[in-house]
């Protein structure tokens, strides 16, 4: 059984073997942290998942046999995934192209509009929860990162410094470049 991406990041955080262990908190268990996730879930997926296939220019996206997997186990709303999986291939590729064909700008405003919800409650610039760089933060900037695949985001002031200073500190680059 392959353990959840929390889980490896807790088991090498904790393992000597990997090098210095304890640089992350525990999660803290905000509810707000994880409601305004909740409340983006579908704008995101239907914002970026088009948007990762499209460019191929992500190393697991450049191969189309790649792209195609992805659609074919990513399910777009309104769909869920039982739904979704009974549906035919050339359906899901014909949804995932009428979804790249439409206007995004009434769902980025959408987006703009959470993402100064979540800069209300954001922290600092350096950490989403007092206490330090902790597994909220792994959590969140993971999912923030994909919002910069998407063209058109505004990103409040503290927001993008947090963004950027997350970036910085793992060395991962963000999709800014790439953003459709």
């Amino acid at each position: 059984v392959m353990p959840e991406s929390m889980d490896i990041i807790e088991f090498i955080d904790s393992d000597e073997r990997f090098g210095p262990t304890g640089a992350l908190k525990p999660g803290s268990g905000r509810t707000d942290l994880k409601e305004w996730q909740k409340s983006v879930q579908s704008l995101l997926r239907t914002l970026q998942r088009p948007r990762y296939v499209a460019t191929g220019l992500l190393p697991e996206f450049q191969q189309l046999d790649a792209r195609h997997a992805f659609m074919k186990n990513h399910q777009l709303p309104p769909y869920d995934k039982a739904e979704w999986k009974e549906m035919a291939t050339e359906e899901k590729l014909r949804i995932y192209a009428e979804v790249m064909s439409s206007d995004p700008v009434p769902m980025i405003e959408e987006l703009n509009a959470k993402l100064v919800q979540l800069d209300d409650i954001l922290y600092s610039e350096n950490y989403c929860t007092e206490g330090g760089l902790s597994l909220d933060d792994i959590d969140l900037w993971a999912r923030l990162r994909s919002i910069t695949i998407i063209k058109g985001v505004v990103w409040p002031d503290r927001l993008r410094k947090y963004m950027d200073n997350m970036s910085q500190l793992g060395d991962i680059p963000l999709y800014d470049e790439l953003a459709m």
